[in-house]
């Protein structure tokens, strides 16, 4: 499939897929060439306010998700700043993981790339072989890219080539005033703002129908009880454009415009839709220390790109008895200190197999109707992974006598079992003949384990690696 345009009067192709490019077709080359070379040649239009609009609506899905601060950046790629977002994913590598996750299951390959910098991080994703993630510190990992990687006109990179000069580090070490006079100061804007010596600013975008006050100052404000000040003000006015609506915020930014051109962004979720005010003034507090106010804040922005209907409901069905305790914001507060994904309650799953056998759930998820099984103790804790254990048993059907975890020998001074569980042979072939058998031991010093044996205990097991520890009990 190839797109097709209009360049002064010729009919070229403008864009090509994989698979035309597989048949040597690209861009630039005339409409009637590539229908000559490719018989069955899907053709489309040119459609550039088409994909503006839809690079727009992906803007938009990444503002919702991942960061406060997202815009798109013409004609395919997006530039989020991921500053103190990634915390939701186990990290900024974690969040640029699900979001490649979550293009791919919609049909979009996508690079992606983390930097210091904009035009660092932007280097890097366009020049990848393969959709996939790179993380890189500094200006040394752009160093090997070629010149076109700095975002410069075709040309300057044509005149740059002639001089011998191809990567973006051999730029680096050029005298910076005879390629100014030459080129112009866009070189050596550009090439600082890759490394860092310069300032390319992030302008979000804003949905719409999104949400959001704004309050601009005469004067520049930086210290962070004014901040917490007119966070209150603005929280304030938000829950009036909140209540209008009967909405609740489930997710809000409050972003910081600095007189240096920096943004800097705060992002907290809440367990379900709130508009209280003291709640959600005390959950943007609590980040500001996080906040570099620079030289000064010219305006803050607080947007709620996350909201539900709020509807009224009674604390209790009955008026005369007690009142259902609300650990929403206690649940909100720990979520935003620790994560949102260090913050959950445990249930139990449906399955035989220890480690499936229970599933975490949202603190604030309603009851489920599963209960553990009590036809035989389990622990209080199990590893997430069992550990392989050095065991002696006399017999194999037996527990071990004695066993080695974590380089500490342990004599079993009182053993329970066998509790056989098998495998669950519907999931997969490999559990077609997988069993375990699970025995509770009890050592001298009074502790207690769940520890398993693979296999069926015909074979001998004394001294090798097939005993392993799964749990501890209380």
């Amino acid at each position: 499939m190839v797109l097709v345009g209009r360049q002064g009067r010729k009919r070229v192709v403008l864009a090509a897929d994989l698979a035309a490019r597989a048949h040597r077709l690209h861009p630039g080359m005339a409409a009637t060439q590539a229908r000559a070379l490719v018989a069955d040649l899907v053709v489309h239009p040119f459609d550039p306010a088409g994909d503006a609009a839809a690079l727009d609506q992906l803007a938009l899905w990444a503002l919702r998700r991942y960061a406060p601060i997202v815009a798109a950046d013409p004609p395919d790629g997006l530039v989020l700043d991921v500053t103190g977002a990634g915390h939701r994913y186990g990290g900024d590598e974690g969040l640029l993981e699900d979001l490649i996750a979550q293009t791919a299951a919609v049909g979009l390959g996508a690079h992606a790339a983390l930097a210091d910098t904009w035009g660092a991080a932007h280097a890097l994703a366009r020049n990848l072989a393969e959709p996939t993630i790179v993380v890189a510190r500094g200006g040394p990992a752009i160093r090997r890219l070629p010149l076109r990687a700095l975002r410069l006109p075709d040309d300057m990179v044509d005149g740059l080539g002639r001089l011998g000069i191809d990567a973006i580090g051999e730029l680096e070490a050029k005298p910076r005033a005879p390629l100014a006079l030459r080129f112009g100061p866009e070189l050596i804007r550009r090439l600082d703002q890759a490394y860092g010596r310069a300032v390319e600013p992030i302008t979000p975008i804003d949905a719409p129908e999104l949400i959001q006050v704004r309050r601009v100052f005469a004067e520049p404000i930086g210290a962070p009880e004014t901040l917490a000040r007119y966070t209150l003000k603005l929280v304030e006015d938000l829950s009036e454009a909140l209540e209008a609506q009967g909405l609740g915020a489930s997710r809000l930014d409050l972003r910081f415009e600095r007189i240096d051109d920096r943004t800097e962004a705060i992002r907290v979720g809440l367990a379900r839709p709130v508009r209280d005010v003291t709640r959600l003034t005390r959950l943007l507090c609590d980040k500001i220390e996080t906040v570099d106010p620079g030289l000064g804040v010219e305006a803050m922005v607080l947007a709620a790109p996350v909201v539900l209907p709020l509807d009224w409901s009674p604390s209790s069905g009955d008026l005369g008895g007690p009142a259902t305790p609300d650990i929403g914001d206690l649940v909100d507060l720990l979520a935003n200190r620790l994560g949102p994904q260090n913050l959950y309650r445990m249930a139990p799953a449906q399955s035989d197999v220890p480690e499936r056998s229970i599933r975490k759930l949202p603190p604030t998820a309603p009851p489920v109707s599963e209960i553990w099984t009590r036809r035989w103790p389990r622990p209080s804790r199990l590893l997430a992974q069992p550990e392989a254990i050095e065991a002696v048993a006399l017999l194999p059907d037996q527990p071990p006598v004695a066993f080695s975890w974590r380089g500490v020998r342990h004599r079993v001074r009182r053993a329970d079992g066998p509790e056989r569980i098998f495998g669950e042979w519907w999931r997969r072939d490999g559990e077609r003949d997988a069993v375990r058998d699970y025995f509770q031991l009890e050592d001298d010093a009074g502790a207690r384990f769940w520890v398993y044996r693979r296999g069926d205990g015909e074979q001998s097991h004394t001294g090798d690696l097939s005993w392993w520890l799964h749990g501890l009990f209380g």
